[in-house]
């Protein structure tokens, strides 16, 4: 079993690692300011519960694949950007729902299914996963410590999103003018794409 002390840092871990800005929270934010709070709470669900399940394979040894195979590692890295860049891309040139009388919204919130399947090629989840496996689950207890690193996740996380949403939502008073939305958009667009730099370019280990 954790100890209290490893416990407690896990708990830290998780708070810090699920409320700080990364692709996650921006796109809840931007997608609480543009649909919401209600029509969020899948994509809230999805991004909670699927790095909930990544937490628990990546334990189960799919981390052993890139030391074996560091080459899909890279593979997976550059993907990852430029799944990001399509993101804000479509971020950037989203219209506001139903900016003409009329006229159907061109964008929807993110889907429970495509916001846990996220998750797999977000480098932020990637690099949260491996860090909680490593560092949390015990070699003498590997099935329940890792129950307990991917419970705490679960139990930080959905709250922790749940924030960016609400902080979207508030937003949204303010941004109700179609230009003000739209410096919004592009602005987390750019800020989406800014997150890439430190994964093209950082530090060998």
């Amino acid at each position: 079993m954790l100890t209290a002390e490893l416990f407690s840092a896990l708990v830290a871990f998780a708070f810090v690692s699920s409320i700080t800005p990364g692709p996650n929270n921006l796109m809840l934010m931007t997608s609480g300011t543009n649909f919401g709070f209600v029509r969020t709470i899948p994509h809230m669900l999805g991004v909670s519960i699927g790095f909930t399940l990544m937490i628990v394979l990546v334990g189960a040894g799919l981390a052993k694949v890139f030391e074996v195979y560091p080459l899909a590692h890279q593979i997976l890295k550059y993907a990852s950007c430029a799944y990001l860049i399509w993101l804000a891309w479509k971020i950037a040139t989203s219209a506001p729902p139903g900016a003409k009388k009329g006229e159907p919204a061109k964008t929807r919130p993110m889907t429970f299914v495509q916001a846990a399947l996220f998750q797999w090629v977000n480098p932020k989840a990637w690099t949260m996963a491996l860090t909680a496996v490593s560092a949390y689950t015990l070699p003498t207890d590997p099935v329940m410590s890792l129950l307990i690193v991917a419970a705490v996740f679960g139990a930080i996380n959905l709250p922790s999103v749940g924030s960016w949403t609400l902080l979207g939502t508030q937003l949204r008073r303010f941004l109700n003018d179609p230009i003000r939305l739209r410096v919004f958009n592009v602005t987390m667009a750019l800020i989406l794409v800014a997150t890439i730099h430190p994964i093209l370019f950082e530090a060998p280990h």
